[in-house]
């Protein structure tokens, strides 16, 4: 039989017992999520008081910072206090918040990032049709799509997880992860939520391989430039943007491509750091 457990709350995986290595956990999430906050505040307040960065490309910039300070602030600030107070617990209200803006602001970032692929391709590919493709009305109507596509998205994820029943309240991880939740299921339910990773790996893969061919364009068409200062400038604004979608891509690929498993490892923790607070952290270096 099953000891179906209804809970109030979880708890999170410690990145250590020993008082010492939580103290030192603490300052080096700060640490990080200060680098996360500070960079990307930094282009919000340049895009919004430079009037000549008030083009489509970095409108889509200023959005994909605002979406990085949202994804690293679900996470990281909830893992500093439970560092610094000793405790491991979080409601289960906390646990749902967690999985939903976790796959909202995750979603936003992958949707952005396409949509900023886009951008590329017409202004390296079609630049005389740059501004009548690319004109304010359709960078909004993109944006607006991307923002219902990341709701709708979250709010299945979350419905599919948290309609399971939970045996256990120990989450093998410092942070409401969906593939651990999963773990803890007592049901076939999970099946539900795992069929749709599964959906979701599927689709993510896909538009990975659209945007490698669309870049494969763009690379061609760098190549026919003429002047070498302008395929350099080409290269500079598209190259950044590829390593960090690779980067996203690739290490959350290792937490939700794989199917639930009774072995934990330590690798679940670090690809889960990987993806989802290395990313925020260095797109405004890598990007900008």
């Amino acid at each position: 039989m099953y000891n179906h457990t209804s809970t109030s709350s979880f708890l999170l995986l410690e990145f250590s017992t020993i008082r010492g290595l939580q103290i030192l956990h603490f300052f080096v999430f700060l640490a990080m999520y200060l680098i996360a906050v500070i960079g990307n505040l930094f282009i919000i307040i340049a895009v919004v008081t430079d009037y000549q960065l008030h083009i489509p490309m970095y409108f889509f910039l200023f959005c994909l910072a605002m979406v990085d300070l949202g994804s690293v602030s679900v996470t990281i600030p909830k893992s500093m206090a439970m560092s610094l107070m000793n405790d491991r617990s979080i409601s289960f209200s906390g646990c749902i918040a967690q999985v939903f803006f976790s796959f909202l602001f995750i979603t936003s970032d992958f949707v952005l990032l396409n949509i900023m692929t886009h951008d590329r391709h017409v202004a390296i590919c079609n630049p005389l049709h740059y501004e009548r493709i690319m004109n304010k009305p359709a960078c909004v109507k993109m944006l607006a799509i991307g923002l219902i596509i990341s709701l709708l998205y979250a709010t299945l994820h979350t419905s599919g997880t948290f309609m399971n029943t939970f045996c256990s309240n120990n989450i093998n991880q410092f942070f409401c992860e969906v593939p651990q939740l999963l773990k803890l299921s007592c049901s076939d339910l999970y099946l539900v939520e795992f069929g749709l990773l599964v959906l979701s790996c599927t689709v993510a893969l896909g538009c990975f391989i659209f945007i490698i061919i669309t870049y494969v364009q763009i690379f061609s068409a760098v190549l026919r430039i003429l002047s070498v200062h302008g395929q350099k400038k080409a290269l500079f604004t598209c190259v950044p943007h590829l390593i960090v979608v690779s980067l996203l891509l690739i290490t959350g690929a290792f937490s939700y491509a794989r199917p639930p498993s009774d072995i934990s490892s330590s690798l679940d923790l670090g690809f889960a750091v990987m993806y989802s607070i290395i990313p925020p952290m260095s797109n405004p270096f890598i990007i900008v």
